[in-house]
């Protein structure tokens, strides 16, 4: 008899570390409403394929915390796809892999990605200590928060040389207990915030379809693309750079 209530309180006492150890790996996404929410679905365009103009990615700049950071191929690729997706341009591709539009008109994109991120580190490393000296059993019910939040700037160049600029912004919160802490959460919170800014961009986009048919503007005379060259000071450097010109006579 004594034997089967020691096995009945090991199965209890099993049962309750292994229910600690799930409720510890949770996780949960919670997206901040957007400051400016869109009507659902957008305003529905249509184009013609002959006025369909080419999209060539230009430049994209990352910053994290206002540092500047290097953007993965993988950012710019998704970038691509999420205009392949809404059909308003005959191709997309990058400026240094596509082909030499010539004469062609083309659309010119930019981006900036200004991240914003906050782990809360110390208020995660105090709970930790917290949740350590009661053996993990404070786990379930002691939540950890990671903030994400994202700024997105498009620029769109039109052939004739004329801009037109778009914004969005979202954030959201990853919320989880200790053993929860993963890569995974956090690539998962980056992609929704990601994604409800790419949806807003893209509808800002859609309403002015008009703007990018092949009709909208004729092709300027000169069909050279020109851009701004200008040298780039060292860091803690305050000495000014002086044009330098070459004298004619000998």
């Amino acid at each position: 008899m004594q034997a089967k209530n020691s096995l009945g309180w090991t199965i209890i006492r099993c049962c309750g570390v292994a229910a600690i150890l799930a409720t510890g790996c949770s996780r949960w996404i919670e997206l901040a409403p957007s400051p400016d929410p869109a009507k659902p679905g957008g305003i529905a365009q249509s184009i013609a394929r002959q006025e369909q103009v080419p999209l060539l990615m230009d430049q994209v700049q990352l910053s994290r915390n206002g540092a500047p950071q290097n953007p993965s191929p993988e950012t710019a690729q998704r970038l691509l796809g999420t205009f392949k997706d809404i059909g308003l341009f005959a191709r997309t591709g990058l400026m240094d892999d596509a082909a030499t539009v010539g004469d062609e008109k083309a659309v010119h994109a930019r981006i900036l990605i200004d991240e914003l991120i906050d782990p809360h580190p110390g208020d995660a490393a105090w709970k930790g200590i917290v949740i350590g000296a009661s053996m993990f059993l404070l786990t379930p019910v002691i939540p950890l928060q990671y903030d994400y939040a994202s700024h997105v700037s498009l620029e769109l160049e039109r052939w004739d040389g004329q801009i037109k600029r778009y914004e969005s912004q979202s954030a959201g919160t990853g919320h989880y207990h200790l053993f929860g802490a993963t890569p995974l959460m956090v690539d998962e919170l980056k992609g929704h915030v990601m994604e409800a800014c790419l949806t807003a961009l893209m509808q800002q986009v859609v309403q002015d379809t008009s703007f990018y048919t092949a009709s909208s503007a004729p092709l300027p005379d000169n069909s050279i693309r020109s851009v701004s060259v200008k040298p780039r000071p060292s860091r803690g450097s305050t000495t000014p750079f002086v044009p330098v010109s070459s004298s004619s006579g000998r």
